[in-house]
Order: structure tokens, then sequence, then C-alpha cells
């Protein structure tokens, strides 16, 4: 198969963007007429869902790195490889019950972390697959 934790980035990045989106979002008062309390009832409903979806689409996208890519040798070159990814899968669940900034933060930076030892295997360096995403080159 052909792996890569981009999937599994991305999706964290948006659980973050949508934390940041929600705990922005500006309830209207109680003198708005009904149009502007659906209107925000939806909006953070959307982000809600998003953000729902893309903790569990994270959480999938890293179940299959660590079931299908990562092998003992890994192992022994990382060994807190079963730490992070454990660390991982319960940061998706957290985000996927509250909405939590710093459990946001710490999830992206938990996959980044998974990302680096995963090109490292490859013995490419991160900051070459940074680039390439960034400027396509």
């Amino acid at each position: 198969g052909i792996y890569d934790p981009i999937s599994a980035k991305i999706a964290s990045q948006t659980v973050q963007k949508m934390v940041i989106r929600i705990q922005a979002l500006s309830k209207p008062s109680e003198s708005d007429n009904a149009d502007a309390w659906i209107t925000y009832e939806n909006t953070l409903s959307r982000y809600v869902t998003v953000k729902e979806e893309h903790a569990q689409i994270c959480k999938k996208e890293l179940a299959i790195l660590w079931g299908d890519y990562f092998r003992p040798d890994h192992l022994e070159k990382h060994p807190d490889l079963h730490d992070i990814f454990w660390k991982a899968a319960k940061l998706c669940g957290a985000n996927k019950q509250r909405v939590d900034l710093d459990a946001s933060k710490q999830l992206v930076t938990t996959v980044d972390k998974i990302a680096e030892i995963f090109w490292s295997t490859k013995n490419i360096s991160w900051e070459d697959t940074v680039s390439e995403v960034r400027f396509g080159t």
C-alpha cells in the first residue's frame, strides 16, 4: 500500500481550525431575531460536526499507519512509538468530546511527531516533506 501521514495531519489541523472557529463564534443577543439564532446554531452545529468527523478521520488514518506500516525495526529505533500513538488516539477522542484549544494543539503536535518518525523511516527529512507540501517542490 501507499502510506503517508498527510491525511492525519490535515485532519488534525482541521480539528484545530474548527475549535478556533467555535471559540470565536459570537452568540446572538437575546434581542436578536430568530434568523440570527438559527444562523448561529446552524454554524455551531456544522463546526462541531466537522471537528468530530476530522478527529475520527485522524484516528482512522493513524490506526492504518500503526497497524499496517510501522514494523518492529521502527520500534527499535523509536521505542516511544507505542506511547506516541496511544497519546494521539486519546487526543482524537478528547477532541471529539470537547472544544479545547490546548487538546487540539497537542493533537497537531503529536501527529507532526508521528509524521516526522514516519519520514525518518524512509530516510527523508521532515523539513523536506514540509517544504514539498507547502511549495510543491
